[in-house]
C-alpha cells in the first residue's frame, strides 16, 4: 500500500517567494501542495476548507497576519500543523509564536532549504526551528529562570491571572482584556489587584512596567 503524501498549504503574499517554495517542495515525492493563499483570510479559508496536514504561514500577511490566522486555526480545532515563515529574528516575535503552540518557525533566509524538513518534522508532531533560531529558545530559558529567582511568587498565579499579566504586557487596558477573556471589567480588575498583591508590586503604573519588562517570559 502507498505511503500517503503529506498534503500542504503555502500561504505568502509575496508570488516570486511563493513560487521558490513551490520549486522546493515540487521534487519531494512524500509532499502534495493543495493549494496557495495570498493572504491571511484567504489562508483560513482553505485551512478550512481542505483541512491540510501541514499549513505554511507567513507571519506577515494583509488581511489577518499568519499569528491571527494560527490563532483561528487552534480556536476553531482544525487538525492542521503550523509552520510560521518569518523575516524576523526578534525574540518578542518567536515568543509570541512560540506561545500560541506552533511547532514550526522557519527563517525566510534559509526557508528554501529548510522547508521540506520543516514539514515533514512538524508533520510528526515535532518541533523544528531554524537553526539559528535556538539560540533565543536558550535566551528564553535563562530569563525566565532568573525572572522566578526575582518573583518566586509567579507560581501562585492562578492560569487567568496568568493571561491577564500577559494581555497587560501587551499595553491592553481592563476593558479591552475583559473583552478578549469574556470576563467583566471589574473581574479583570480584581485580577489585578490580587496579582499585584501575589507579586508584592505597587505604584499605579508598576504592574503595567513590570509586565513589559518580562513580556517575554510572562
Amino acid at each position: 500500500m502507498a505511503k500517503t503524501k503529506l498534503r500542504i498549504i503555502i500561504a505568502d503574499d509575496h508570488p516570486i517567494f511563493r513560487k521558490g517554495l513551490l520549486l522546493a517542495i515540487g521534487s519531494e515525492r512524500s509532499i502534495e501542495i493543495i493549494g496557495e493563499a495570498e493572504d491571511g483570510q484567504q489562508a483560513l479559508h482553505l485551512t478550512e476548507k481542505l483541512k491540510p496536514d501541514v499549513i505554511v504561514l507567513d507571519i506577515e500577511m494583509p488581511g489577518l497576519t499568519g499569528l491571527q490566522v494560527a490563532e483561528e486555526i487552534i480556536r476553531r480545532h482544525l487538525p492542521s500543523h503550523i509552520v510560521f515563515l518569518t523575516m524576523y529574528k526578534e525574540e518578542d516575535m518567536f515568543n509570541e509564536a512560540m506561545d500560541l503552540g506552533v511547532k514550526g518557525y522557519v527563517l525566510k533566509e534559509s526557508a528554501v532549504s529548510d522547508i521540506v524538513a520543516a514539514i515533514k518534522t512538524v508533520a510528526n508532531g515535532r518541533y523544528y526551528l531554524s537553526p539559528s533560531i535556538s539560540e533565543y529558545l536558550i535566551s528564553r530559558g535563562d530569563y525566565a529562570r532568573s525572572l522566578l529567582k526575582k518573583k518566586p511568587q509567579l507560581e501562585s498565579l492562578t492560569a487567568t491571572e496568568r493571561k491577564v499579566l500577559r494581555l497587560i504586557s501587551g499595553n491592553k487596558t481592563s476593558k479591552e482584556i475583559g473583552d478578549e477573556l469574556h470576563i467583566s471589567y471589574r473581574t479583570v480588575e480584581n485580577h489585578r489587584t490580587n496579582i499585584c498583591n501575589k507579586l508584592e508590586i505597587h505604584g499605579s503604573h508598576s504592574l503595567l512596567k513590570f509586565a513589559i519588562e518580562y513580556k517575554t517570559v510572562l
